[in-house]
């Protein structure tokens, strides 16, 4: 598992050629961090079964609703519902680099972004190797599209990751530990292709820093 140096470059919203300072920077950032904190992370595979109020895991008892999961999932019969995490490890870090320098505070904060992620990576690694012949969606969180962010403590019941990862919801649906990510992957008996993309979908596109730039973080 690597961390992504041009991922906490976006993070960062830097520019495609970056300044070669940043770049060491951030690598040497994501060289402490990556040696100090990993990711974290459990998952489930649940039935997914089409009704009229969206998909549903029945086993669970979990319902998907909206447009974005309908076309994501349309072709497909199970769906993954992951949790990923640098824990309270990474929080206790970043406090006290933001106490020495603000400045590679944030630098620390955008490498943790793209470690959580590489660490969702990771389980798309492990479902490829866990499940030959089945073909994975683009994964997708609450909040993205019209996905609703308060799914977010229901995923987070089923993984149970109050216990398994110390993974919190807070009652305004952010979570707890900040560097943490829940997320559904479909699967399929056939190749998938990206279906949700662009700005149009992403909750933040009012804030995004990468946005108001003139740039996304599709590229």
């Amino acid at each position: 598992m690597e961390l992504n140096l041009d991922e906490a470059l976006r993070y960062l919203g830097a520019k495609s050629q970056a300044p070669e300072q940043l770049r060491a920077d951030v690598a040497a950032t994501a060289k402490k961090l990556t040696s100090a904190v990993q990711p974290r992370y459990t998952y489930r595979v649940c039935a997914l079964h089409r009704t009229n109020q969206g998909f549903l895991l029945p086993e669970v008892n979990l319902l998907l609703p909206g447009a974005d999961a309908a076309r994501m999932l349309a072709q497909c019969d199970q769906a993954v519902l992951l949790a990923c995490t640098l824990g309270a490890q990474f929080e206790t870090l970043l406090r006290a680099e933001q106490a020495r320098d603000m400045a590679k505070a944030v630098i620390l904060d955008a490498c943790g972004s793209a470690w959580v992620e590489a660490g969702c990576d990771q389980v798309e690694s492990e479902l490829a190797v866990r499940l030959p012949g089945r073909y994975l969606t683009d994964r997708f969180s609450p909040g993205y599209g019209d996905l609703p962010l308060s799914l977010q403590p229901e995923i987070c019941a089923v993984l149970d990751t109050p216990r398994r990862l110390g993974l919190h919801v807070t009652e305004h649906f952010l979570m707890n530990p900040s560097k943490s990510v829940t997320a559904i992957i479909g699967l399929s008996d056939h190749p998938q292709t990206a279906r949700i993309r662009g700005c149009a979908h992403c909750f933040m596109r009012e804030t995004c820093a990468l946005r108001k730039g003139g740039k996304h973080c599709a590229n």
